[in-house]
């Protein structure tokens, strides 16, 4: 049976408890009644990639942001041809996406200015990228500055002789405006680049389809691939901590990484330690500002604020090298392979021809390494100074009797909290004591916490409504992997489907069998164990450490350009991204072939067939 559409909105289905979720969230980020046939007339699919668990409502604004900021240089700073931003709403706690097209007779109209505007960029990419790199962290900078900080008892006596006339709370009022308006900020800086890097890779990704027609989606990606990237400094500060402890002869002292403060106390103590111990303090500034989330929830770990995650991982690597393994990335081999498929490719053209292709590629090459760095100075540092300062609000709001836990400001949006600041203030100003806070909203924020946990027992739909005929936005294709051929089979109307076969994007090349370990959240990682395959909705960049370890790497939903196909390539690991069930499908334990050079993921025994210790033998690498 040929399926035309995924369901509707108003199809699915409430969780019990989740009744009235509408409300939790802004009018404008859901479904209205009032529009409901021209939104059920476009086609949604669902961001799980970076928005994998359900929204609390504070959490909204990075999901606002970033979508606005992404949608803003396709449709007004560069006008790209053919494509606009792109709209979203939440929907039962998740973000769903609609491209939106640029119609046909507006399309030529908008080359001109789009080559004009992205010449100005390429005309001279390393000078307009540092100072890229000015902007950004001297926002973080500014953000690092703000504080929230009780408002005094009563205004000083010199405020009164110097004449300030102002009791210090619109300090207050500025610093939580200033917060959100700098992390806004960043977020707009942030697209400035990633929208150029994604249209090189794409003008080189066309014209290799228009001069060799069956070139592989894979053999294009790979002819820019095997460059330093700053997303995996990181990880490459955590493998040189390791490889110094081992030559300091330190090992012993990773035993118990879960106190680290009593690991670096032993570490200090030790001979050759003190080295050690100022080298993990200058990975610090800025690397450690990396979590093992994404950057989009409150509940994101940072390295920084949680030590216990980089020791752990230095722990494993020292444990690996003592094995023998070699834990750096095989960058020499990467690069060899790209100049065999770059030269393969060449020799098929004409001069002509060659000399067009090296420019569109060596221009792809320059701007895809920021297809991933953006990511270490936005999601990571930016967002996790933001967490950071929101978190020191709510306790200072907590201790001011405002919210009974820290947790509670996070069930509020961000213009409520705005109201709950001058609710403070007043209160404070006209010496009444107690905001009205602490009896208005308590009711209000448990019924939504209720909400918020009824919407995580249901897994999000991978869209809604009838799909157009063809995608052709650009991001949505590359980053999200939701091409025509993918939608089509998650319909499950894929001709040639076989039992037990998963089908998504042959994101990274290779062919390995091994068992599955499914991680649903970033905190299940510890659990991986070497040698087997990880299979997840989606893999966070700073997941790095645990590509050491595994097989191969297979998601719901990601394209050529997600995340976790790129480090795969990085690391020289088959992956197959875009699959939309595998990490519902697959069991921990299953045995797995994963053909990254294809796309496809055999279940080739279930988890109850294959029981007994010996289990693991099965896997083998070709």
């Amino acid at each position: 049976m040929t399926m035309k559409s995924f369901p509707k909105p108003s199809d699915l289905p409430v969780p019990a408890g989740a009744e009235g979720w509408e409300e939790i969230y802004p009018y404008y980020l859901v479904f209205q009644d009032e529009l409901k046939e021209e939104e059920d007339a476009k086609f949604w699919f669902c961001d799980s990639s970076h928005w994998p668990t359900v929204f609390k409502p504070f959490e909204t604004i990075g999901g606002e942001f970033a979508v606005k900021c992404l949608g803003q240089y396709n449709a007004r700073h560069l006008l790209i041809p053919n494509a606009n931003g792109i709209e979203f709403r939440v929907h039962l706690g998740y973000l769903y996406m609609s491209p939106i097209p640029v119609p046909e007779d507006q399309i030529a109209a908008r080359v001109p200015e789009f080559e004009a505007r992205i010449g100005h960029y390429f005309g001279d990419w390393e000078n307009k990228l540092a100072a890229w790199h000015d902007k950004v962290k001297g926002t973080i900078a500014d953000m690092e500055q703000i504080s929230f900080d009780p408002l005094p008892e009563i205004v000083p006596f010199e405020d009164i002789t110097n004449g300030v006339g102002k009791d210090g709370s619109e300090i207050l009022l500025d610093n939580y405006d200033r917060l959100i308006s700098l992390t806004y900020q960043n977020w707009q800086y942030h697209f400035e680049f990633l929208n150029l890097g994604y249209i090189a890779y794409l003008d080189f990704f066309n014209f290799c389809k228009e001069v060799f027609p069956n070139i592989p989606d894979l053999s294009i990606a790979t002819m820019v691939q095997g460059v330093d990237m700053e997303l995996f400094r990181p990880d490459d500060e955590l493998k040189s901590l390791a490889l110094l402890a081992v030559e300091l002869d330190l090992v012993q002292h990773f035993s118990r990484t879960d106190d680290p403060a009593a690991t670096l106390a032993a570490i200090a103590a030790a001979p050759g330690g003190e080295r050690w111990i100022k080298q993990w303090e200058e990975a610090h500034e800025p690397w450690f500002n990396f979590t093992i989330g994404n950057g989009f929830y409150a509940h994101d770990k940072y390295w920084n604020e949680h030590p216990e995650i980089p020791l752990g991982f230095i722990a494993d690597y020292v444990s690996r090298v003592q094995d023998g393994a070699q834990i750096l990335r095989p960058t020499q081999k990467l690069i060899a392979e790209k100049q065999r498929i770059v030269e393969e490719y060449t020799e098929l053209l004409d001069d002509e021809a060659a000399a067009i292709f090296e420019a569109k590629r060596s221009l792809a090459a320059t701007a895809y390494p920021y297809v991933e760095n953006h990511n270490f100075y936005i999601e990571h540092w930016t967002m996790g100074v933001f967490w950071r300062k929101v978190r020191e609000l709510s306790t200072m709001l907590t201790e001011a009797g405002v919210f009974q836990d820290p947790e509670d400001l996070l069930y509020l949006g961000r213009n409520e909290v705005r109201d709950v600041l001058f609710d403070l203030v007043t209160n404070f100003g006209v010496g009444a004591g107690t905001p009205i806070a602490a009896v208005a909203l308590p009711k209000k924020i448990a019924k939504r916490r209720l909400i918020v946990d009824a919407l995580k027992t249901a897994r999000p739909a991978p869209a809604l409504n009838t799909p157009p005929e063809v995608i052709t936005e650009p991001f949505t294709r590359m980053l999200w992997g939701i091409t025509t051929e993918q939608v089509q089979s998650w319909l499950g109307n894929d001709e040639d489907a076989e039992e037990n076969v998963l089908k998504g994007m042959a994101a990274s090349p290779g062919l390995v069998e091994g068992h599955a370990r499914v991680v649903m959240h970033a905190d299940d990682l510890s659990s991986v164990q070497a040698g087997e395959i990880l299979v997840a909705p989606i893999t966070a960049p700073s997941w790095g450490p645990i590509f050491g370890k595994i097989k191969a790497t297979v998601t719901d939903i990601g394209g050529m350009m997600s995340h976790a196909a790129i480090v795969c390539r990085e690391y020289d690991l088959p992956a197959v991204t875009g699959t939309g069930s595998a990490s519902t499908t697959i069991k921990t334990g299953d045995l797995l072939r994963v053909d990254g050079t294809k796309g496809t993921v055999q279940i080739l025994s279930n988890m109850e067939l294959v029981s007994g210790p010996g289990a693991h033998s099965h896997a083998h690498q070709h």
